[in-house]
């Protein structure tokens, strides 16, 4: 569980030691090259395709005015995850930010996406926010667990959603938390 929010860090998975720090303008090609060598199906739950220069581009662009917060996951000079706190300050919904994250093939079963995803909740936590919610598809096991031993629960399931390059429908399934119901969480994290 993170200890203290301040970036850079290091943090360990198993037998690896990864670095977690800020995104920054410089990380965008890197950026690409990690999403291109993800899986298709790894990137449907996200509402735009990253490995579009384009779009890493409109993520830095709002991760310089505040509207996402994000880290990337660096192990050497790869990065090997990468997470977004996707909060709109501006909505209906000011008190309710999304948990975007993406873990490498290679880093899988090494406990490296719950220490992510530790890191996002401990981030809302300290940004105030009152829920979280994750977007994901339902065969996604790993991810499913981790987030529902965080206290996620589904909240609801979006059938033939998104269509893969190849033209196949997948759905998506929505969990959330409600940060104030857990307040016994704000302690596990050692933030209240």
């Amino acid at each position: 569980m993170p200890e203290t929010l301040s970036y850079p860090r290091t943090v360990s998975a198993g037998p690896h030691t990864i670095e977690l720090r800020l995104l920054q303008p410089g990380d965008a090609d890197a950026l690409i090259a990690f999403a291109q060598g993800l899986p298709q199906h790894d990137l449907l739950f996200l509402l735009r395709d990253i490995r579009n220069p384009r779009v890493v581009a409109a993520w830095i662009e709002q991760v310089q005015r505040g509207q996402i917060r994000s880290l990337v996951a660096v192990e050497g000079s790869e990065i090997v995850g990468c997470t977004a706190l996707a909060r709109d300050e501006l909505s209906w919904s000011p008190h309710v930010a999304d948990i975007r994250m993406l873990v490498s093939p290679r880093m899988r079963g090494t406990g490296f996406g719950r220490v992510l995803a530790q890191e996002c909740v401990a981030m809302a936590m300290a940004d105030g926010v009152s829920k979280l919610t994750a977007r994901l598809t339902p065969d996604q096991g790993a991810a499913l667990t981790v987030f529902e031993d965080l206290g996620f629960r589904p909240e609801a399931l979006l059938r033939d959603h998104v269509r893969d390059t190849a033209g196949e429908l997948h759905d998506i399934a929505i969990m959330a938390l409600d940060l104030e119901r857990q307040g016994g969480l704000k302690a596990a994290y050692g933030m209240g």
